[in-house]
């Protein structure tokens, strides 16, 4: 057998070949196959990445790759591209750059993320369904918006935008939340900025408008316990931070629910 391809059975006996290869003192694995040809261009393709830059290249302010016609997978070709340029092993397919990094999901789908979840990102794999973009963590499927406190609800352009137009752009700076409790959403009224509490009950009901997004966050936690003394649903109550026990107590009371909705609620 040839160098960096090693035969190999699977549990029901049937034959394949894992590849790997040795660079820096690290040995990477490039992947299985059950065709020995195919196995031999991986391996020599790896070689040709580590050995030609200029060739099998990553640009990172154009975000272009000179990954073309390969059998070698893109997620390889990033790890070896990365590793021979930057020095740092990384198993995800990660680019670095010095005050960010590159996630490839394709190669026209890249993120940008700021070099503080690099971390994160070098053990979980990003993931993708329909636009949505996911870790697996602890067995369950996490919306990577959630490191930025976005809820699965939220909308774009409307609960968080970023601020450069591109959503693809990850960086802490990019990304700025606009609405970030259940129900709650920012309008200006008569020139400044309030909160409008909405529920979704048979349609969506307005509870108040208040002004301050805890105060707005808080209506929504009543109002969710009002209509569920009713109904039978289920809602996500807000978690607001930064109260004490004692605040927490004393903002539930003060806030108050619109009259209008406290009817239609002891109608239903």
């Amino acid at each position: 057998m040839e160098k960096g391809i090693y035969h190999a059975r699977k549990k029901d006996n049937t034959p394949y070949y894992r590849v790997s290869i040795t660079y820096k003192s690290k040995h990477i694995s490039l992947g299985s196959t059950s065709d020995l040809d195919t196995a031999k261009a991986i391996y020599s393709e790896a070689k040709r990445i580590l050995k030609y830059p200029k060739k099998y290249f990553v640009d990172p302010d154009n975000k272009n790759i000179g990954y073309k016609n390969m059998h070698i997978s893109l997620d390889k070709y990033i790890v070896l591209t990365n590793f021979r340029d930057n020095g740092i092993y990384i198993k995800t397919p990660i680019y670095l750059q010095k005050k960010s990094f590159l996630y490839f999901l394709s190669e026209s789908v890249i993120l940008t993320f700021s070099i503080d979840d690099l971390f994160y990102y070098s053990n979980h794999t990003i993931q993708t369904r329909g636009g949505y973009y996911f870790v697996s963590d602890y067995g369950m499927q996490t919306s990577i918006l959630s490191r930025y406190g976005i809820k699965n609800h939220s909308v774009k352009g409307t609960d968080y935008i970023f601020k450069n137009g591109d959503d693809h752009d990850y960086r802490y700076e990019n990304v700025y939340v606009v609405n970030k409790y259940v129900g709650v959403s920012q309008i200006e009224k008569n020139g400044r900025i309030v909160f409008k509490t909405k529920i979704h009950i048979n349609g969506l009901y307005t509870v108040g408008i208040y002004s301050s997004e805890n105060e707005a966050a808080m209506a929504y936690n009543k109002a969710v316990e009002l209509v569920t003394k009713k109904l039978d649903k289920n809602y996500a109550k807000n978690y607001i931070e930064g109260l004490s026990s004692v605040e927490y107590a004393a903002l539930y009371n003060s806030v108050r629910l619109k009259k209008t909705f406290r009817d239609y609620v002891e109608k239903l």
